[in-house]
């Protein structure tokens, strides 16, 4: 890990960064390859090399918008017994906890796993769209703060490893057959991960307002 350079004399704003936990302000520089800018007041991250590019990043913002709807289109599991098969998707099993009366877990359901995952993807895509011509979208600051508010909510790994759980235990009593949904559940989980290790901010350094 590098420590940031404290500011020394005078700077442009996009040049300068300031740390969020202590507000320290520092001189932004280049980051080589896996290097990690941190406050040396108070320790906090201040910034991270981003290994994909603006370009990249919206290409896997369109992949996990088609992985996305394959996922909450598709059968996540076909179960066999006697002859018979019953498959389901996410909605499919949504709709049937909240008839079942479980309409609290159906709503959390419905809003870590549809929701706010979809809410990520498309805010992130509208940003980049701008961000990919040096340009900040309309309602920029407002995206980027629901961007952050919305992350720690979206949970398809937490389901992905539910499912694997609950799919070996089904396994000793139903035929038990893994479908596309599930497998897209799975791509997007590495999508996110992907995500995870992006740091957003800095699309405030890489763009610009457009003049007025």
């Amino acid at each position: 890990m590098a420590a940031a350079s404290r500011l020394e004399g005078m700077q442009t704003a996009q040049d300068l960064i300031i740390c969020e936990h202590c507000d320290s302000v520092y001189r932004r520089r280049t980051l080589a390859r896996g290097d990690v800018a941190d406050c040396v007041v108070c320790g906090a991250v201040l910034e991270r090399h981003q290994w994909i590019g603006v370009e990249g990043q919206f290409a896997l913002v369109v992949t996990s918008a088609i992985v996305f709807l394959i996922a909450n289109l598709s059968p996540i599991v076909t179960l066999g017994l006697s002859g018979m098969s019953s498959a389901t998707t996410l909605w499919g099993a949504v709709i049937a906890m909240w008839r079942d009366g479980a309409q609290l877990v159906a709503f959390l359901t419905a809003m870590t796993l549809f929701f706010f995952p979809l809410s990520q993807i498309a805010i992130f895509g509208w940003v980049l769209w701008f961000a990919r011509s040096g340009r900040r979208a309309p309602g920029f600051a407002r995206a980027m703060w629901a961007l952050v508010s919305i992350k720690p909510w979206s949970m398809i790994e937490v389901f992905m490893l539910g499912t694997l759980v609950a799919v070996v235990k089904a396994h000793t009593y139903f035929d038990v057959v893994p479908g596309a949904g599930i497998w897209a559940f799975g791509v997007l989980t590495l999508l996110i991960t992907v995500f995870s290790s992006l740091d957003s901010r800095e699309l405030w350094t890489v763009t610009r307002e457009d003049p007025a």
